[in-house]
This record gives C-alpha cells, structure tokens and sequence, in this order.
C-alpha cells in the first residue's frame, strides 16, 4: 500500500493502555513519525510532570481518564476526562494528577521535537544518493 513505508496496516491501530510507576509519570510511546509523535502517559495520584517548553513544537494534551490540572504559561487549567489543552511551541507547559484517582492523557507533539523513527521498522528513512 503506498505511503506505509515498510509498516504493515496493522501498525496503524493501536489499543491505549497506559502504563504506571511507583516513583515518577509513566510515558508509553503510540506512534511516532519524523513528523510527530502521540504518547500515553500515566499518573499515579499527586505525580506530576515537570515544567518544560519546546521550541517550535506545539503539544496538545487530552485527557482521557481522571483530573487534575495543566499548566500553560502563566495559566493553569483545571482538566477532567474528555479535555484538550493547547501548548503553543515555546511556551513552559507541565500535568499534574491533584485527583484521588489515576490520570491518563494523551500527549501529541507536532514537529517532532527530535526527528529518529524509533518505532518505524528498518531501512524506511530516505537517504540522500551521492
């Protein structure tokens, strides 16, 4: 099939499931390109993700089960289950679980920040001919 560049169509579907450690946020990457990538991330009650900013990336977060808040510049925004959150390139974001429960929320990031196909097979990147 064209533009699957290696990948078998099954690799274009995943199930979310998010994963979860004792001692910090969990991150599970979902599909990542040169282009962009999609994680899973997973917090424990009071984990928190430490403020940071990416220049020239735009970061959208979605949160797909518990509560707690997102922070984006100077404002902070209280989330639940079925919230987005826009973080404009260059602008410090971070996520924090403040819910009695567990929080899963997507994170997506366009352009990758650090372009390197880590899960796409072998021998799909193009390379220059001399």
């Amino acid at each position: 099939m064209p533009g699957l560049q290696g990948r078998s169509v099954r690799d274009l579907k995943k199930t979310i499931e998010a994963e979860f450690k004792r001692e910090k946020m969990a991150k599970k990457n979902l599909f990542e390109t040169e282009r962009f990538f999609l994680d899973v991330y997973g917090l424990e009650p009071g984990q928190s993700q430490s403020p940071h900013a990416h220049e020239g990336c735009d970061k959208v977060y979605v949160v797909l089960e518990g509560s707690g808040t997102i922070k984006v510049g100077g404002e902070v925004h209280a989330v639940t289950g079925g919230d987005a959150v826009h973080a404009p390139a260059g602008v410090e974001h971070a996520l924090e679980n403040l819910g009695p429960r567990r929080m899963v929320a997507l994170a997506f990031m366009a352009p990758h920040p650090s372009p390197k196909k880590r899960n796409e097979p072998p021998n799909t990147r193009v390379t220059p001919k001399d």
